[in-house]
């Protein structure tokens, strides 16, 4: 059985931003078609064909369109990349594995590894299995220069309003990622941009815990000053602090993985796994590439458990190191399976969902290709079920004082004996 991550037409309308939204809650409907449970009606089935269409004309051209806009600085970085020499040697592809990639570091001066950070930084800044601080140093570099080119585009009178005012927007997040201390470990500012910044120190980490976002992830939603604890920084930086608290002698990291194309809202591509499955691949050779002996685990909010599912799903050429020992997911419209024991990895499987948490309301179907997989908080998916205290909604997982995320840190500083279970 796989779900529908689509909107039920009688669920749903549209605000007066045109943004789909949750009317009220209802008790999930499941059509199951596996195991000689009840098959879909016909009349359920022509309700989804007419959802399909509705998003289709609503999203759908968007995202064609979006996937065909302008290739940016990454690609021209990725060219002089392929071009470039050190040492008269050639450079390896950035698509290497990592292993590959540190190799090839290990074997350079330190000199001519901040050349190649200086000259390089938008492939650097983003190469899996690079040194850390070279990458960090690498993407402040990047970063500045992606802040003067929007400040460019603020005074630019060939742009709309629009267009000047998404610039500021833009500049100012740069500006912000700049600030003293921060760690960012991935940066790309084509298209809607991408990040990843890390709290503690992830070579020593002990423990590294990896919070994987879902829908309207971008560089300009990577954080935000209200409801911080709703996007990547403000959940990994409150999970950071609540494992400290929770085992103050265990050495933690914190990473908050924005590094993937996220769908934009709840449309054609939340409702697909194509996103999913690109994010996967770039996940799994992220975890490939962090250094030291570190065990992990990923927390995974909404449409980042899809990602998690395919990537922890496996296959013939890739799967999940050995060494993510937990698999939390919070929010999920499903993970592309039907039960967690199918899933091709060693790691435990926990899941949540909050009191009022809209997507409990998503209807579970097959169709097309569309769906992802059985609900993971159900009994007969497997997983382990963790309560959620105090927390309500499907951005509240994250938020200080809550059983949700007191869970999340006993997860991930392995102190099971805190966990507490439905």
């Amino acid at each position: 059985m796989t779900s529908l991550f689509l909107p039920d037409a009688s669920l749903y309308s549209t605000d007066a931003k045109n943004t789909t939204v949750p009317i009220a809650s209802h008790t999930t409907r499941t059509a199951r078609v596996a195991g000689g449970s009840v098959p879909p009606t016909p009349r359920r089935i022509l309700l989804v064909l007419a959802v399909v269409l509705v998003l289709l004309i609503t999203s759908g051209w968007t995202a064609v369109r979006d996937r065909h806009a302008d290739p940016g600085p990454r690609t021209a970085a990725l060219l002089a990349w392929k071009k470039g020499r050190i040492g008269g040697r050639a450079l390896p592809a950035p698509d290497s594995p990592p292993r590959i990639i540190a190799r090839f570091f290990q074997s350079l001066t330190a000199l001519q590894r901040g050349r190649l950070a200086a000259h390089h930084p938008l492939v650097v800044g983003n190469l899996d299995g690079a040194p850390v601080e070279l990458r960090y140093r690498a993407n402040r570099i990047a970063l500045a220069k992606a802040r003067a080119v929007e400040r460019r585009r603020m005074t630019d009178e060939r742009l709309t309003d629009e267009g000047r005012h998404e610039a500021g927007r833009r500049m100012h997040r740069f500006t912000s990622l700049m600030r003293a201390g921060r760690r960012i470990l991935a940066f790309d500012p084509t298209g809607r941009g991408r990040a990843v910044e890390v709290f503690g120190d992830l070579e020593r980490a002990q423990r590294v815990s990896i919070v994987v976002p879902g829908v309207d992830t971008d560089v300009l939603t990577f954080e935000r000053t209200r409801r911080r604890y709703t996007a990547p920084v403000g959940m990994a930086l409150a999970l950071h602090r609540s494992e400290r608290a929770t085992a103050p002698h265990v050495r933690t990291a914190t990473v908050a993985w924005a590094d993937y194309t996220a769908p934009r809202g709840v449309g054609v591509d939340a409702a697909s796994g194509e996103l999913a499955e690109d994010g996967a691949h770039r996940l799994i050779s992220f975890l490939r590439g962090l250094p030291g002996r570190s065990t992990v685990a990923l927390f995974c909010h909404s449409y980042g458990s899809v990602v998690c599912g395919v990537a922890a799903r496996g296959g013939r050429d890739e799967r999940l190191p050995d060494r993510v020992t937990d698999i939390t997911v919070a929010g999920s419209p499903g993970m592309r399976t039907d039960r967690a024991a199918d899933l091709d990895a060693r790691a435990r499987i926990w899941a949540m969902r909050c009191d009022g948490d809209w997507i409990a309301d998503v209807p579970y179907l097959e169709f097309g290709g569309l769906g992802h997989g059985a609900d993971p908080v159900s009994p007969g998916f497997g997983a382990r079920r963790l309560a959620t205290a105090g927390a309500t909604g499907h951005a509240g997982y994250f938020e200080p004082d809550t059983g949700s995320l007191a869970n999340m840190a006993a997860v991930g500083t392995g102190a099971y004996h805190r966990v507490h279970e439905l």
